[in-house]
């Protein structure tokens, strides 16, 4: 764009310092703007496109930008008429920006590969242009590390265009699923950055740890592929970590889970429920519970919130992807369900009762990422009381109890789930969950009043959170075991307890403070200070940013109008009669105009 031109050309101009024309000067990239081949890179991605997945922005990037080192150099392909190729030789290499435009040159090629391989999942035809572009990026590649063997390099820029020429010629490979060759290519990669991590200090280091953990997966993704099936495993635990896999292997890891499952599903013929066996024919849904136990395991090994969160997320949109499938198999079988029902003394169908379960297995999910969400918010809200941070926003009871709605709604749902209206234990064990989740809500509600020093509502919501811990915990009995995943109520009753007194000393300081400001001297009456000056008070206000000076707007007063006109008189007066004055002016009509012609005067 034209905004960053200005910028855009800073990067060509030539570094300051000492020159490397010389012929034994060393010309590594690092001196042109005192950055490696893969800072270089890594930069201009990330300001251009690549932090949201852009490549064709990218792509305009690396084309700008060798337009105007061509254009620096004075190394321009012919003229607007004519095509002359040139080619980069190391007799030209004067400029450490020759080696700069190689390399444009090939991340203009990768990124328009990456960008083919964005569209090909709508276009398989695209496939072959993103193979032939990632030829041509390796080709690229190919020359930058030829013209580095030149003594003009530095050993660190030979080393890293050893290893960006490994790491596209893995991709390469990769994509051509010549895992043996791609495996081979992304091993030098990896060990080539990692002996330069060991060579410098901390903060240069953190670049080349960060492209060697970009690595790995794709390394033990090949591994898997050649054969090696711990590598599977490792696969998993990477799956696991805050960010995920990313670039090519994403998509690749995901229907390789798939795949695997797929297998795995072939055996899988029913599933039994709360006593009830019923078949499962539809494959999409056999993937998805034999993935079930895995993803529940993946969710409670995560590291951190925000990996939870991601496998939460993946987990509902699978299951939402079952549950379509179900209900596209239950729409034939509605006329078989209404006779079954007939005949079945209200039974439901098979497919049916499997749609119930699907959606029992999606809302318990979407209870559990609430309350996942809630227990992080609790933190924050601890935290927050113990120090606070100025410039974020913190967090609010308020937050909280709209989490608690949500889960409540869905409690709801499972109460209404066809083929469960009749099962007592199951709505018995809703009943005793939705009294917990009250209980929860109950208190932030509380919490939120105590804020607001609304002491008498928060003490009665306090005495609400008791009642229903209470209930909970006299229901339980053979429910036990169900209940051991909610939060438990006897540390709710504990923590209820002590805020309660809290609450209680709070409201006796509040009202000793309210009777000791009801002074006259410190009375404000809500007048602006322009009504009161015979008045002394103490208003803080008034050295404030929002002082009450004077009524503004200023209200409206009455004011006296313009009176209005009634002539009562004109119907009673006598005006003197015209009619002389209107005989004469009849006969000086025609007889005066006879007259006038004929010259007589009266």
């Amino acid at each position: 764009g034209g905004g960053g031109g200005a910028e855009e050309n800073k990067e060509n101009e030539r570094p300051s310092g000492p020159q490397s024309g010389a012929l034994g000067d060393s010309l590594g990239l690092e001196s042109i703007l005192c950055l490696g081949v893969l800072q270089i890179v890594k930069e201009s991605q990330q300001q251009h496109g690549l932090r949201h997945g852009d490549f064709q922005r990218y792509r305009g990037y690396c084309s700008r930008r060798l337009r105007r080192l061509r254009k620096t150099l004075n190394f321009k392909m012919g003229n607007r008429h004519k095509f002359t190729g040139k080619k980069v030789t190391e007799e030209i290499l004067s400029d450490n920006r020759y080696l700069l435009l190689i390399l444009m040159d090939a991340e203009r090629a990768w990124s328009y590969a990456m960008q083919l391989k964005q569209e090909a999942n709508t276009e398989p035809r695209k496939r072959f242009h993103l193979l032939s572009r990632l030829r041509k990026a390796v080709k690229h590649a190919e020359e930058l590390e030829r013209l580095c063997e030149s003594n003009r390099v530095d050993a660190k820029t030979k080393l890293e265009a050893q290893a960006y020429m490994a790491y596209l010629t893995g991709m390469l490979r990769f994509e051509h699923q010549e895992w043996k060759a791609a495996m081979e290519a992304f091993n030098k990669c990896k060990t080539i950055y990692e002996k330069l991590a060991n060579a410098f200090t901390e903060e240069q280091a953190v670049l080349y740890n960060q492209r060697v953990e970009e690595i790995s997966p794709n390394i033990r993704y090949c591994a898997y592929n050649i054969g090696d099936q711990s590598a599977m495993n490792e696969l998993m635990q990477m799956r696991l970590r805050s960010g995920g896999t990313e670039g090519l292997l994403a998509e690749k890891l995901e229907a390789l889970i798939t795949q695997t499952r797929a297998k795995q599903a072939a055996t899988m013929s029913e599933v039994e429920w709360r006593g009830r066996t019923v078949p499962v024919k539809i494959d999409k849904v056999r993937i998805f519970l034999l993935g079930l136990a895995d993803n529940e395991a993946a969710i409670a090994q995560a590291e951190n919130e925000e990996t939870k969160e991601r496998l939460f997320e993946s987990l509902l949109s699978e299951c939402r992807d079952a549950i379509q499938a179900v209900r596209e198999d239950l729409k034939p079988d509605q006329k078989q369900r209404e006779h079954s029902l007939e005949n079945d003394s209200g039974k439901v169908s098979n497919i049916q009762y499997l749609h119930s379960y699907l959606t029992y297995i999606k809302l318990s999910t979407a209870i559990k990422r609430n309350e996942s969400m809630a227990k992080s918010l609790q933190k924050a809200l601890l935290q927050q009381q113990r120090s606070e941070e100025d410039g974020k926003r913190t967090p609010r009871p308020q937050d909280l109890i709209r989490l608690y709605d949500i889960i409540l709604q869905n409690l709801v749902e499972l109460t209404q789930l066809p083929g469960l209206e009749e099962d007592k234990n199951f709505q018995k064990e809703i009943g005793l969950k939705t009294l917990v989740y009250k209980a929860y809500r109950c208190f932030f509600i509380a919490q939120s009043y105590v804020l607001v020093k609304k002491w008498s509502e928060a003490l009665v919501l306090y005495e609400r959170v008791l009642k229903y811990a209470r209930e909970v915990q006299s229901g339980a009995g053979a429910y036990t075991n169900s209940l051991k995943e909610l939060p438990d109520v006897q540390d709710l009753i504990t923590q209820v307890n002590a805020e309660k007194y809290s609450l209680q000393a709070a409201a006796i300081l509040d009202a000793n403070d309210t009777h000791e400001t009801e002074s006259p001297s410190q009375v404000k009456d809500g007048k602006p200070l322009s009504e009161r000056f015979e008045t002394f008070c103490l208003d803080p206000s008034l050295v404030s940013k929002q002082v009450s000076l004077v009524h503004f707007p200023p209200g409206f007063q009455p004011i006296p109008c313009k009176p209005l006109f009634f002539d009562l008189a004109l119907n009673h007066v006598a005006f003197p009669p015209l009619e002389d004055k209107v005989e004469q002016k009849a006969k000086s009509g025609l007889t005066g105009y006879i007259k006038g012609i004929f010259g007589f005067k009266s």
